[in-house]
């Protein structure tokens, strides 16, 4: 059986946008119940959007990086570290490799705006997935949208 053909990359328009919240809605507020106003915040205004599309149209997956004041937040302050977050990717396309061809994305859109590292809020059942990729755990186990985080750093 061959695997679907898909692309990532940056959502440049509104259609493309909008996929890439539809895809947040689905993951996060439908399947694991986050609430909506805790979903969508300021920083998308300014977030780099990544899309991972099917050849014929169907988006499969999205991500975010933020990067100078917006990440700051999220990364200790550290100009040179930007943040992975809202990394959903549909049921339907999970397991042929969506997630980390979108972490890589990430990353690349990263060191393009010459950052030296990536961050990440991490659910703890998906630790395993990022130490794969390359990231390592650091500090405690938090909640954040009533889910238990842990923090994780890659550098790029």
């Amino acid at each position: 059986m061959s695997l679907p053909s898909y692309e990532v990359r940056v959502a440049e328009d509104a259609a493309d946008r909008e996929a890439c919240f539809a895809l947040r809605t689905e993951v996060f507020v439908r399947e694991q119940g986050v609430p909506e106003d805790l979903e969508y915040d300021e920083y998308d205004a300014v977030a780099v959007h990544l899309l991972a599309v099917r050849e014929d149209g169907i988006a499969l997956g999205t991500g975010r990086l933020l990067y100078g004041e917006a990440a700051a937040s999220k990364t200790g302050g550290d100009p040179s570290v930007g943040s992975l977050g809202r990394l959903a990717v549909a049921a339907r396309a999970r397991g042929l490799g969506v997630g980390a061809a979108l972490v890589r994305a990430v990353e690349e859109a990263a060191r393009a705006r010459g950052l030296a590292a990536v961050d990440l809020h991490a659910q703890t059942h998906a630790l395993g997935f990022y130490e794969r990729l390359g990231y390592r755990a650091y500090g405690p186990v938090y909640p954040e949208a009533g889910i238990p985080h842990r923090a994780m750093r890659r550098p790029v």
